[in-house]
């Protein structure tokens, strides 16, 4: 009976391992697809000036208060 509980959990242990694993590569594939279409979204504001990789340049005054992506910071009076 002992043996049999032993061998039950290693199987219970060795699927739980297998389990997470496999979550967070389906969802790094689902944020890839997000990531790769906010860019092109906001490619039509053209008042903020970018860097070369997409992202608003922080040196210019009307970009101080914008996310990495783009999208007006909520935190900021002004934004909300």
């Amino acid at each position: 009976m002992k043996k049999f509980l032993t061998a039950m959990s290693i199987v219970l242990g060795l699927g739980l391992a297998n389990a997470q694993q496999t979550a967070p590569a389906a969802s790094a594939q689902i944020t890839k697809t997000v990531k790769a279409a906010k860019p092109a979204a906001q490619t039509a504001k053209p008042a903020a000036k970018m860097k070369k990789d997409g992202t608003p340049d922080k040196r210019y005054k009307e970009n101080k208060k914008l996310k990495k992506d783009g999208t007006p910071d909520k935190r900021y009076k002004e934004n909300k």
